[in-house]
């Protein structure tokens, strides 16, 4: 498990029924797919956009009823009716999707959650209306851990998003920190670099444990699934702080014997 790029997405996971994984896997090519029109290859921003409106129109085809062409949007239309699925979420990603295109920086930690509310939050709704559980406590908890693996991964990811000329980091806390945008190319590790990323890792971490309860209120499958993806994100805040934030020479990563820790830590949940 790693919490990057839909690679905590439990795609045809074991420990989902197997009713549910053709809807899983549906989702997540819609998903997967979205998300590399906007990052992935050497298409220009207008043909980045345009690919996504594509999806747009698509997603209105499902609402009225209307057969696509697209053998992936006739499987989710046909996983979107089946599971009597809301199409927000999927708008949701879209929408989070096209402000990847053009968004490079995020003024506030407000502005930031506002995207994770767009690009990570969608997964964990869909996911609890495929287990009739998306009930008013359960989104919220579901929203506050969707929201802390994605900054998670953000945090995990600095070098990676700074190639692409993005900083997820709020600007906010850049000058709290005394860090500009350009020292990053610069690959940092001073005091005031590894202060702002502990206090990342820390309000990440604060926000998943917020929202960890869900993990205990879910069918058995689901909230095992879901005690290993939480407990996967805190072990990557954990060992970014290990690292003392220089994620440029040493990127946390999930190694063979954190599985160990990852299933005690789940299991005394």
């Amino acid at each position: 498990m790693t919490v990057e790029h839909y690679e905590n997405f439990p795609v045809a996971s074991l420990l989902l029924p197997a009713n549910l994984r053709p809807a899983v896997r549906n989702i997540y090519a819609f998903a997967r797919t979205a998300d590399d029109f906007a990052d992935e290859g050497n298409a220009t921003s207008e043909e980045r956009i345009r690919a996504l409106e594509t999806y747009e129109r698509e997603l209105d085809a499902i609402e009225t009823n209307t057969p696509s062409e697209s053998s992936l949007f006739q499987n989710l239309a046909e996983t979107i009716r089946a599971h009597q699925l809301p199409l927000q979420p999927f708008r949701d990603l879209l929408s989070a999707f096209k402000q990847d295109v053009a968004t490079k920086r995020y003024a506030t930690y407000q502005d930031l959650l506002d995207y994770c509310r767009r690009s990570a939050n969608p997964i964990g709704t869909l996911m609890l209306h495929l287990y009739g559980a998306a009930n008013e406590k359960n989104l919220r908890d579901s929203d506050a851990i969707c929201s802390a693996l994605q900054l998670i991964n953000f945090w995990q990811d600095v070098a990676i998003d700074w190639d692409k000329q993005r900083i997820y980091i709020p600007q906010e806390d850049m000058i709290r920190f005394g860090i500009s945008a350009e020292s990053i190319a610069n690959r940092p590790k001073n005091a005031q670099w590894q202060q702002l990323m502990q206090f990342q890792t820390h309000r990440a971490r604060e926000l998943m444990v917020s929202g960890s309860g869900l993990c205990k209120r879910l069918p058995f499958r689901l909230g095992w699934e879901l005690r290993l993806v939480v407990q996967g994100g805190l072990r990557i805040a954990e060992k970014t702080d290990q690292v003392k934030g220089d994620i440029f020479t040493l990127r946390p990563k999930l190694q063979k014997l954190d599985w160990l820790v990852l299933l005690w830590r789940a299991i005394i949940m």
